[in-house]
């Protein structure tokens, strides 16, 4: 058997990056299951993978209380970035979503109760706190073959 990063990349075709529309660059986020969450630690970057879903246009994750994500949104404010991707290292082709913006710990009960429903988290803990990510900026590439 073997595995598609043991083969050569194909390097036959030159490739160009395709800027990609906002409300396009968020479809294609909210086709992929998993991206990562940027954010600040002692005033350095901390970056975590987490599963996640697009709901009315705003990026939704899970915490557990008291983690470090959870005690930085629980800041006012708090200015994150969230990326996923979908690359195919052989064939060089897919695309990179950034969404920067503002995280929120949501404290509505009954929006809580129906984004914990609809968001299911991939690891075991509370994961009781809902995160919503609202883009200030939605910057997306496509990777294509070039002309």
């Amino acid at each position: 058997m073997t595995c598609h990063h043991d083969r050569a990349p194909d390097r036959t075709g030159a490739r160009r990056l395709r800027e990609l529309p906002e409300a396009e660059a968020l479809r294609l986020l909210a086709g992929v299951p998993f991206g990562r969450i940027v954010f600040t630690r002692q005033a350095l970057p901390a970056v975590r993978p987490v599963n996640h879903l697009v709901v009315d246009g705003r990026v939704v994750i899970r915490s557990s209380p008291g983690t470090i994500l959870s005690s930085h949104v629980a800041v006012p404010e708090a200015v994150v970035a969230f990326e996923a991707d979908d690359l195919d290292g052989h064939a060089r082709l897919g695309w990179s979503v950034i969404v920067t913006g503002v995280a929120r710990l949501l404290t509505d009960p009954a929006e809580t109760e129906r984004l914990k429903a609809l968001l299911h988290p991939w690891v075991t803990g509370e994961m009781d706190q809902v995160i919503s990510i609202q883009p200030e900026i939605v910057t997306g590439f496509e990777l294509v073959p070039a002309p």
